[in-house]
C-alpha cells in the first residue's frame, strides 16, 4: 500500500490503528464540540468564546475559555457582531433650513 510506504509503517500496524477504539480524551472532545455547537445555534450564532464558556459553566461543564475558543476556531464557529446604527444627523436643531 502506498500510504504504508509514505508513513513508513507495516500493513498490520496500519490496520490495527484503524480498528483501535477512540480514546477517552477524543470522545470527551467530541462531546464538548457537540455541546458548543448546540449552544452556538441556541444563541443564534451571536455568542463568542467568553459567553459560550459562561453558558457551559452554568450547565455544570468545567471548561476553560481557551479550550472553547480553540474548538470554535477549529469548527469555524464565529460570533456575529451586530452594530447599532449611529445617528450622524441631528434633525431637531433650532436652526432654519
Amino acid at each position: 500500500m502506498k500510504i504504508c510506504q509514505v508513513l513508513c509503517v507495516s500493513k498490520s500496524e496500519y490496520y490495527a490503528w484503524l480498528k483501535r477504539p477512540k480514546s477517552n480524551q477524543k470522545e470527551k472532545k467530541e462531546q464538548l464540540t457537540q455541546q458548543i455547537r448546540n449552544e452556538y445555534l441556541k444563541s443564534r450564532k451571536i455568542y463568542g468564546s467568553p459567553k459560550m464558556t459562561q453558558e457551559l459553566r452554568k450547565q455544570g461543564i468545567c471548561v476553560s475559555q481557551k479550550t472553547v475558543a480553540r474548538i470554535m476556531n477549529e469548527e469555524g464557529l464565529k460570533s456575529i457582531t451586530v452594530r447599532k446604527c449611529k445617528a450622524t444627523t441631528n434633525s431637531h436643531h433650532p436652526y432654519n433650513v
